[in-house]
């Protein structure tokens, strides 16, 4: 079971169980149901659930004596059919056999609203058990039946093949139709930054830019994602930065707002790994300074609050803290939020003034009550800009170079009392081996947009301590995590298929086959674990993980793209540049495995649909060759670093080497004297290309 998320619940009263047999022997011998409940350690809505119902001696009375509790995808894909919604913390009841009967997100205590408490829901619960255990048993069996022919279902044969031209229009437009036009996004609120559905809107841009009857659309979808990313950047959902807006950076989870004002505070990593990438995209597609300035602020952010002393990064930082030192109760966002008297101790009253125009400060604080539920936030200020630094300079009577000034003093004043006077939030300590895939990703991006070496020297370091601490090189075995040591849970697939990926992008900048070679090991591992030899595409866990009742192929994204459209890029990848046929093969098997959702649904996974244009488009090879050291290679290899391309591969020529070994290509090409760069499309690659100025100028035509 994935318990990567779960919840630390050492101070409450119930007897908690780890998820595993000793759980599942306890309620077969004593005939109790199990309560699950999943969440993880930075999650608000978790803590307040384990605050108000866990902590309390009652409630804790209920669930020990008629429960065996268990905390800890099978069972979130339960939750979201039967409810319609998902999310944090997951509270689901299952019998002694692991089949799921009932379950939801978030229980009050007491009952509210006309809606049963947690506590009156135990009570029925058990009442339920006790008087007629065989007929809940039947209904979950009857829900596990169901969940598997959801899970199995498969497309009907002899259908035309997908058009993928249709497949990613439907996407593109399902997007338009919910697109927030005044504050970016999608939807209402809440509003989550969204970052593989803002990734399939710039790829779908770069794919179809050139077709004149998609021109119009292309150019939309672009500037969709850049409103949205410029809007969530000016907003509270963005911890303020010393190099952009605000104070302390990053991005937090989600905002309840539709105007990315007021978020919940917690930051997870795989949100900062994913914005990395979108951020670094749009500035190579657009070179507007802010979505540099924002790169700059996420690594600024990560390599600060979350990287490990030798390496890889933590998980994520808590949305609650404590408001000051020695206090006994943790607040949300008490690191994060301003009382206007705050400001005037700290800024003095003219900076004070300015400072509150520019974020929209307020002497009773400018969090609206539907907000605040908790009552936590009432005098606070969450910063977000209200307008520009003309704007605010008009509003106050001063020069924009004035307000400038006031506004970088004050930032450093705000950090210098937040980070020396309030106690910091929890830093959740896991190292996920997936999530650190999507990171090292997100710093190769950013290096290619930026051309820091030390944003690839985080990259590397992260990726030499995945080697080192949570894989085995003679299995060529994952694990899930490390947490002042390696977990011995073995990776399920997002750990490897995004570990896969990162690597790829590392070698692409580096030309250190050490990458491809742990590249395919770990492709053929994943291969030999979790493909489906029948119907291709990729199962989350091993066939011999036998605490699942269903092995899933999921395809469906959430906070991260699905592992099986990360999975397809890869095959793609590997099968170019080591020519691997075998590889080509299962990711058209991969696509067919799940037409089904792409002819219905496209916009429920629109990084799959992202994978499907990449194969239908085909891969855009470049190939340098030369002395790697050499000024003028670096000056090449630069120049195709710098070009945004969703399937751009570069590769750098040998005689000989794992990769000559594989693609008789690049062996045929071999070494040259001088720099050279071919450019490749559809297995055929057209005249070297010796000038630096003439590459540019061909890859400045592609893009």
């Amino acid at each position: 079971m994935n318990i990567n998320n779960n919840v630390t619940h050492f101070s409450n009263m119930v007897d908690w169980y780890p998820w595993g047999e000793e759980a599942f022997a306890k309620a077969r011998t004593e005939n109790k149901p199990i309560f699950l409940s999943v969440g993880y350690s930075t999650c608000h809505w978790c803590h307040v659930m384990e605050h108000e119902s866990f902590e309390s001696e009652t409630v804790a009375n209920v669930m020990n004596k008629y429960f065996v509790n268990v905390k800890d995808k099978l069972y979130m894909t339960y939750i979201q059919l039967t409810s319609g919604t998902g999310g944090w913390p997951m509270s689901v009841f299952l019998t002694p056999e692991l089949n799921p009967f009932f379950g939801a997100s978030y229980f009050p205590p007491e009952d509210q609203y006309g809606k049963p408490g947690f506590i009156t829901l135990l009570t029925r619960i058990s009442d339920l058990w006790r008087t007629d255990p065989q007929k809940i048993k039947a209904s979950g069996e009857s829900m596990t039946s169901q969940l598997k022919s959801y899970i199995q279902a498969k497309p009907a044969g002899n259908q035309a093949p997908l058009d993928p031209v249709a497949v990613a229009a439907e996407t593109y437009h399902h997007f338009v139709n919910s697109f927030d036009p005044v504050f970016g996004g999608f939807g209402s609120a809440p509003k989550f930054p969204t970052p593989v559905q803002l990734q399939f809107l710039i790829d779908y841009y770069m794919y179809n830019r050139q077709v004149s009857s998609r021109a119009a659309d292309a150019q939309k979808a672009l500037d969709m994602a850049l409103f949205t990313l410029k809007k969530i950047a000016a907003g509270g959902i963005h911890g303020t930065s010393k190099y952009q807006n605000h104070i302390g950076s990053g991005f937090h989870r989600y905002s309840t707002d539709k105007k990315w004002h007021v978020p919940h505070f917690e930051k997870m990593l795989y949100d900062q790994a994913q914005l990395l990438s979108l951020y670094s995209s749009a500035y190579q597609i657009t070179g507007e300074a802010v979505f540099a300035d924002v790169t700059k602020d996420i690594i600024h952010y990560v390599s600060r609050d979350l990287q490990h002393d030798t390496g890889a990064f933590y998980s994520a930082q808590d949305a609650d803290s404590s408001p000051s030192i020695g206090s006994s109760q943790k607040l949300e966002g008490a690191f994060c939020v301003w009382e206007e008297s705050e400001l005037v101790n700290i800024l003095g009253p003219t900076d004070a003034q300015v400072f509150g125009i520019h974020f929209g400060c307020k002497k009773n604080g400018n969090v609206e009550p539907a907000q605040d539920p908790q009552k936590e936030l009432v005098n606070k200020n969450v910063l977000a800009e209200s307008g520009t630094i003309e704007d605010t300079a008009k509003a106050a009577g001063m020069t924009p170079t004035e307000v400038t000034r006031i506004l970088n003093s004050s930032k450093r004043k705000l950090w210098d009392y937040r980070s020396s006077i309030r106690p910091k939030p929890h830093r959740d300590e896991k190292i996920l081996t997936s999530w650190n895939g999507l990171m090292i990703t997100g710093l190769v991006h950013a290096f290619e947009a930026l051309q820091e070496t030390d944003i690839l020297k985080l990259a590397i370091e992260a990726a030499e301590f995945i080697y080192r601490e949570i894989y085995n090189s003679t299995t060529h075995v994952l694990m899930r995590c490390y947490c002042q040591g390696a977990s011995d849970i073995g990776g399920f697939i997002d750990d490897y298929s995004y570990l896969i990926q990162g690597l790829l992008d590392l070698y692409e900048v580096t030309f250190d086959e050490n990458w491809i070679k742990w590249a395919y090991d770990l492709q053929e591992k994943q291969n030999e674990l979790f493909y489906d030899t029948e119907d291709g595409g990729y199962f989350n866990v091993t066939k011999h993980d036998k605490s699942i009742l269903v092995r899933m192929k999921e395809e469906q994204d959430g906070a991260e793209p699905s592992a099986n459209a990360v999975s397809l890029r890869n095959l793609v990848r590997l099968a170019s540049l080591l020519e691997e046929p075998s590889y080509a093969s299962k990711a058209q098997e991969t696509v067919h495995a799940f037409r089904l959702s792409l002819s219905k649904f496209p916009f429920a996974i629109p990084a799959l649909v992202a994978s499907f244009m990449l194969v239908s488009n085909g891969l855009k090879e470049i190939v340098l060759s030369g002395n790697p050291d050499d000024f003028r290679m670096r000056e090449f290899q630069r120049i195709v670093s710098r070009v945004f391309l969703p399937n751009k591969l570069v590769s750098l020529a040998k005689g000989e080497g794992f990769i000559a070994q594989k693609n008789s290509v690049i062996k045929q090409i071999g070494v040259h004297a001088n720099p050279v760069a071919y450019i490749c499309d559809n297995f055929s690659c057209g005249l070297p290309i010796h000038d630096a100025n003439a590459l540019k100028k061909a890859l400045s035509t592609d893009q």
